[in-house]
This record gives structure tokens, sequence and C-alpha cells, in this order.
């Protein structure tokens, strides 16, 4: 008989279809009956995460308090999970020179590994499997996927899984111009006894996600969610987040 497994998902922010990579998480975590999950919309309950083996985040320009944070990183360096996904480095200031994302919480990002800095428009690339002998990448080659590219600054040592390459135009951002730049994709991070997993794939919007700039949004994007090898390698994170050590 499987042991209960008590978890703790964190999906909120901006810009993105929140309601449905929250349910398709949701799901996900449902084939597993006794994980026991609660969902917020911030990072305000430390106590609750205090009790749970591993935290899922999907969000964007939402950050943990001071006190928040370092209540993370504690549960982190006791052992805790994080499985961090798509805009949860994010941190977006539109300014009349283009999006800003201004170094506001160094030890957020520290704690992350890396921070979103622009992406370019949504398109194909090609994700490399840089160790395929991992159990999040053993048996899955590269790939295509069109999806919204981060590119990101890297903040601490992390262990890169999987990535990609870009050079050109990051358009609309403060940092537009990337020479041939190495983006990870899916890294590891670890802080103490615990570790950070990190999937910057998973850009979804809906047409009612950018209500100040455009009331109804034509052509929903569900991106990396298109994808079979997208949910295999959140199946893979999850079934980690699992297990006792690792």
């Amino acid at each position: 008989m499987a042991e209960r497994i008590d978890a703790h998902f964190v999906a909120a922010g901006k810009y993105h279809d929140i309601d449905f990579a929250r349910l398709e998480i949701l799901k996900l975590l449902a084939e597993h009956p006794q994980i026991r999950t609660t969902v917020a919309c911030d990072y305000a309950d430390t106590e609750r995460l205090a009790q749970c083996q591993f935290l899922v985040t999907y969000t964007c320009d939402l950050m943990p308090g001071e006190a928040e944070a370092a209540a993370i990183r504690s549960w982190l360096e006791q052992g805790g999970k994080w499985l961090a996904l798509h805009g949860t480095n994010s941190i977006l200031r539109f300014t009349e020179t283009g999006v800003d994302c201004p170094d506001e919480r160094p030890e957020v990002m520290e704690m992350l590994g890396t921070q979103f800095k622009a992406h370019p428009p949504i398109g194909p690339f090609t994700v490399e499997v840089a160790d395929k002998d991992h159990e999040f990448t053993r048996g899955i080659d590269d790939f295509e996927v069109v999806d919204e590219l981060y590119l990101s600054k890297t903040t601490a040592e992390i262990d890169t899984l999987m990535q990609t390459r870009f050079e050109g135009e990051a358009t609309g951002f403060v940092d537009a111009d990337w020479p041939e730049t190495v983006v990870p994709i899916l890294y590891t991070r670890d802080i103490g006894k615990g570790r950070i997993v990190y999937n910057t794939l998973g850009h979804c919007r809906g047409h009612y996600d950018l209500p100040d700039m455009e009331p109804f949004y034509t052509h929903p994007e569900r991106c990396a969610w298109d994808y079979p090898v997208y949910y295999d390698l959140l199946r893979r994170g999850l079934g980690w987040a699992m297990r006792t050590g690792g």
C-alpha cells in the first residue's frame, strides 16, 4: 500500500492561461491517488509547505516575499523538492523602451539558478538532450517544439539536462539583442539536501488572459502542451518528486 505524499502547488500570475495549466497539472497529480495536494495563488502558506514533500509552481511575474523565500530555501535545504515550470523565474516591468526584467529579487533568482530576461516571438526550435543518461531524459531524443523560448541569465550553478541555441532579437524586451547563446530548457539545481528541477517549456494563453492589452485574444496558444514529450517530462518530474530522496 502506497504511503500518503503531501504536495503544494502554486499556480498564479499574469499573461498566461493559468486555469488551463493548473487543471492539466492537477490531472497528472491525480494519476497518483496517494498524493494530497493543496493549491494556492501565492507563496504565503509556508506552514503548509513545511508539511509537504514537494512543491510545484506554474507562475508568471509572481515572486515570494522575502520571508517566504527564506522559508522556501530552508525547506529545500532540509530535503524539499521543487518542480518549477515556465515563468517561475520571471519579473516583468513594462517601460517606454520595452519589457524590462530587473534584478529586484537576486536571492530568489540565485535560489532558482536562472532569471528570465526575454523571449523571441513564439516559434519552432530544437531541444537538444545534453545529458542522455539522466532519469529525466533517458530514452528521449532531440525534438522540435513550438513554444515561447525563455532566454535567461544563469545566476547559480545548474546541471543542464536539455538545452537549445538562440541568436537574434527578442522583440519588445529591453534585453532584445542576443548573440549566439546556449539556453537551458531543463535543468536541476541542488540546495542542501533538496533539489530544484526547472522546466522552462509550457507557455499557454487563452482568449481572456490579456485583459489590459487585448480583451479577446484571438488565437489561444498551447505550445509545448500540444506535444506528448512535454507530458512525459512532467510525469517524470512528478515521479522524481514523489520518490523519497534523490
